[in-house]
């Protein structure tokens, strides 16, 4: 098998094409795979999804891949989540009724409250902002701008697990670590520079 550097999940509800654009633009070998087998082996593995959570664990679920994911974590293989794949690493979602995400994290997905002067979803360009250091943000200037399309945010258990906030109305959790787990809330791939350089780091952890 020919060898590559990262390993991009298809769950059935990623944004999977513009997240491997991304990555080849990087000079980055990839391999697209929903099959459970494929995470047998150590690798670095990037976890996007797009629409609704119970749609993205349904799709999990139904290819066998919730139990390998989490195992490969357990191992030490670095997992970047991004968007509702990272909304999938907390214990529940509350979109259409309350469901189980992967239990990675401790927390859960709630949607905004209804603004009187924001719409939401949240579309379009906001700061980020950075509580503590990571190396998913290495030489990132704080208030860099990325690109986000959401109505639920994640609300961890844990205040040590955020890495990046962004405000909205309110202050939330953008993006989250603990060890080799990684979650962003916005779109690198749709970020520009900013977010060539997030999915560069995480490549080259």
């Amino acid at each position: 098998m020919e060898s590559y550097d990262a390993l991009l999940i298809d769950a059935g509800t990623g944004n999977l094409q513009s997240v491997h654009n991304a990555l080849l633009n990087l000079g980055v070998r990839i391999r697209i795979s929903s099959a459970a087998e494929d995470l047998e082996q150590p690798n670095r593995i990037i976890l996007p999804g797009v629409g609704a959570f119970r749609a993205f664990m349904d799709g999990m679920r139904q290819r066998g891949l919730v139990e390998p994911v989490c195992a490969a974590v357990r191992r030490g293989d670095p997992l970047l989540g991004i968007c509702v794949g990272m909304q999938a690493f907390f214990q529940v979602g509350e979109e259409m009724g309350t469901h189980a995400g992967l239990g990675l994290l401790p927390g859960k997905v709630q949607r905004f409250p209804e603004f009187k002067e924001l719409k939401v979803p949240q579309t379009g360009w906001n700061e980020l902002h950075f509580p503590s250091a990571s190396p998913l943000f290495s030489e990132l200037p704080e208030g860099a701008y990325a690109y986000f399309n959401h109505s639920y945010y994640c609300v961890p258990a844990d205040p040590s697990d955020i890495i990046a906030t962004t405000d909205y109305g309110l202050e939330y959790a953008c993006a989250v670590q603990r060890n080799n787990l990684f979650g962003v809330q916005f779109h690198p791939e749709k970020s520009q520079r900013v977010g060539q350089k997030i999915l560069s780091n995480f490549v080259h952890l």
